[in-house]
């Protein structure tokens, strides 16, 4: 089912990231963590459908999405960066296999992250944040997507890690292997993993090596 919806407003998050809040359709539904196909009402633009995830909470009275732009690819995320308020767009049903299942470590690459947003409101609103880490992998700090809010909730259980700049308060690489020996104890706990496809491929082997179960590594399929 199609639903058409309204753009509230629109602000930017980073340099080519904004946060888009939608008027939310009369009993729609969805999970931290989901995600739906996203298509703009302009012409020549409603078949060309992307996923994008839900950053807001489903009691909230409004939808709302974190939107990465890639010029480059000269399609949706350029045409969608250059909508206003008052302009519509077209939301599916919610689907997806991210979702919280306890406490354990959320890895991230660039906007991978926005399947976390969502699940950690929803654990800091039910005072559950305690005891999750987030480690977040991005080229330079400008890149970094609602940094002062996880560093705010998790305190030192965030951890930021660049591979194109080196900069106080962030490590500097890639997460690999050797990262994961560093910083993780506990390979019996869930993880969460979203980010490119050949990140989150190696990342899933890596734990697997590490001694993680195959049933608590959470991503999507």
């Amino acid at each position: 089912m199609s639903y058409k919806t309204d753009i509230i407003e629109i602000s930017p998050v980073t340099h080519d990231v904004k946060k888009f809040k939608l008027e939310k359709p009369k009993g729609y539904k969805f999970e931290p963590g989901q995600a739906t196909e996203v298509s703009i009402n302009l012409e020549g633009w409603v078949d060309e459908k992307r996923p994008f995830t839900f950053t807001s909470l489903p009691e909230d009275e409004y939808l709302e999405f974190v939107i990465k732009s890639y010029p480059s690819h000269h399609g949706v995320t350029e045409r969608i960066s250059e909508v206003r308020p008052g302009d519509q767009l077209i939301l599916d049903d919610p689907w997806g296999a991210i979702s919280y299942q306890g406490k354990g470590v959320f890895i991230a690459g660039g906007a991978g992250i926005t399947p976390f947003i969502s699940i950690f409101r929803m654990l800091e609103s039910q005072g559950k944040v305690e005891g999750n880490q987030l480690f977040f992998a991005n080229k330079t700090s400008k890149d970094i997507i609602l940094e002062s809010y996880f560093r705010g909730i998790l305190g030192e259980g965030f951890v930021s890690i660049l591979d194109q700049e080196e900069k106080e308060g962030h490590e500097h690489g890639r997460i690999d292997k050797d990262f994961l020996k560093k910083h993780i104890q506990d390979f019996s706990q869930h993880f969460y993993l979203c980010g490119p496809d050949p990140m989150v491929k190696a990342l899933k082997d890596s734990l697997e090596e590490l001694g993680a179960k195959t049933d608590e590594v959470v991503f999507e399929k």
